[in-house]
């Protein structure tokens, strides 16, 4: 054991600690004979455990004091997982239908215990890659989003009790500077770290380092992200990030978590879903050319805006004689005011979401982690044609998505750049 008392777990300790804790040996009603343990953490940053016995089972996540992927060359805090155990509980007390419980955490080893998620539950994106629709997706991450961002925002919280929740997670700074430079820095320059299909790609991430428009986009992106905390946000809200069934969604992985914009979350995992449609081209084939699934996921774009945008502003108006400082009904004391005040929020959100997520977008795919939807066509010249789409589009929407009004104009720019 080290000094400061931190030691990575492996199968063997894993077993001793699971005994010496008793919120975690409870769960598995003390029964450790035959304990069957798996790493299963294919994430960049942690190492994942399943642990199942006849009696029950829970998922070990611990975090490392490094980036997992690239190695001590990389060091990162460990404390990232006190950030994700505060966020997993906070979201779960706001929407626990679709947040994992955590049963035990320890700050010093920087473990979490939590409920397994078991088969048939798979991570979104590779449900995404394999064409499987989810018809609940839009329902229940509509649901998350609403319910997270309102409940943390100064639309519900009054002024002290948001700047204490924001004073709480500001610890979390070296995973937001951590975002701010693999989202908004290193793909406008050159960086040890940024790779690409090369050499098909080349001049399409040489254009990046090169657009001075987006730049000052991505420039006013960042400013937003910094300064900006509007609600508690996941920080990682892509498709890897999510857990699903045909009738369950579970959000998990919320180390990243920060008082925020809200756009940055919603933007997040809308633009992870534009991604998996470019990518479903790389896989489709003579059994199914994919044209069917790439409509299911414009309707899911579609659908969880739309359902997000009724259910934030249903609760809005739910709680608009609450405690709630953002808009006092003081002022904002007549149907119309309260309209236009409305419109005026969830527009500007619309915006910030497709910068947000455009910036995502592009991050993904010349900058330093990229995503199994297009990693996984093995094909390198179809890759980057997918790739490229994606980029061309991603560039577009950060430059001119205050041009949208609606998010069926964004779906249809979509469907544009693929005719």
């Amino acid at each position: 054991m080290t000094s400061s008392g931190f030691r990575p777990l492996d199968d063997k300790s894993l077993i001793e600690y699971i005994k010496a804790t008793p919120a975690l040996s409870s769960k598995l009603a003390n029964q450790l004979h035959g304990l069957q343990i798996k790493e299963v953490g294919d994430g960049n940053l942690n190492f994942v455990y399943v642990v199942i016995s006849s009696a029950g089972s829970f998922v070990i996540k611990q975090a490392l004091p490094y980036i997992r992927s690239i190695g001590e060359s990389w060091p990162m805090t460990k404390d990232r997982a006190y950030f994700e155990a505060m966020a997993l509980r906070e979201q779960r007390r706001w929407c626990s239908d679709h947040v994992p419980e955590v049963y035990h955490f320890d700050r010093e080893m920087a473990v979490i215990g939590m409920r397994y998620l078991e088969p048939p539950h798979i991570i979104l994106r590779k449900g995404l890659i394999a064409g499987i629709e989810y018809p609940l997706l839009a329902e229940h991450m509509s649901e998350f989003m609403a319910r997270t961002l309102f409940f943390t925002s100064l639309l519900y919280h009054d002024t002290t009790e948001h700047k204490r929740a924001v004073a709480e997670f500001c610890g979390n700074v070296e995973l937001c500077r951590h975002t701010g430079q693999v989202v908004f820095s290193d793909p406008y320059k050159l960086s040890q770290y940024n790779w690409w299909t090369s050499p098909y790609l080349d001049r399409d991430a040489e254009a990046v380092r090169e657009d001075n428009i987006l730049k000052l986009e991505v420039a006013e992106l960042k400013s937003m992200f910094s300064e900006r905390s509007q609600a508690l946000v996941h920080g990682d809200l892509h498709t890897g990030s999510v857990m699903v069934t045909p009738d369950s969604t579970q959000v998990i992985d919320p180390e990243f978590g920060f008082y925020g914009p809200m756009g940055f979350d919603i933007g997040a995992f809308l633009g992870n879903l534009i991604l998996a449609y470019f990518a479903q081209d790389g896989h489709a084939d003579q059994v199914n050319d994919r044209k069917t699934y790439k409509k299911w996921i414009l309707k899911t774009i579609e659908q969880t805006w739309n359902l997000f945008h009724k259910k934030f502003t249903a609760l809005w108006n739910e709680h608009r004689n609450g405690s709630g400082e953002a808009y006092l009904p003081e002022i904002y004391n007549n149907p119309e005011l309260q309209l236009l005040t409305q419109k005026k929020y969830m527009q500007d959100l619309l915006h910030d979401t497709l910068g947000f997520g455009a910036a995502k977008m592009i991050r993904r795919i010349v900058g330093v982690a990229h995503v199994e939807d297009f990693e996984s066509i093995v094909d390198a010249s179809k890759r980057a044609n997918c790739e490229r789409q994606a980029l061309v589009f991603a560039k577009m929407l950060l430059k001119e998505r205050r041009k949208f009004q609606a998010i069926t104009e964004v779906v249809s720019a979509i469907q544009q750049e693929q005719s």
